[in-house]
């Protein structure tokens, strides 16, 4: 009885992944998130664990660092070129009081 309802479930899940592609619910403007619907083999073994890429702080660091660098470079060469040109020109309140 628990081999037939687990080779049923497996060909539940089957189904389901082979249909998914066909569904109208993943038209354009639909978001699909990537799954892992086989969990086990035809065998009935437990497939293993999927390989994780880990992503630490110094990988982290070596993208966002250049990113917010080169942002403020960009930034301070337009603010340069917009008060050059008198486009924005900041006020210089000297309140002395």
């Amino acid at each position: 009885m628990a081999s037939a309802l687990g080779r049923l479930a497996r060909l539940s899940a089957l189904g389901n992944a082979r249909t998914a592609w066909l569904s109208p619910r993943t038209g354009p403007g639909r978001t699909v998130t990537p799954s892992r619907s086989a969990v086990w083999t035809s065998s009935g073994a437990v497939l293993p664990k999927p390989k994780k890429t880990p992503f630490g702080l110094v990988r982290i660091a070596l993208v966002v660092v250049p990113f917010l660098y080169v942002g403020t470079q960009i930034s301070k060469n337009f603010a340069a070129l917009l008060e050059e040109h008198d486009i924005f020109v900041p006020e210089d309140d000297d309140d002395d009081d």
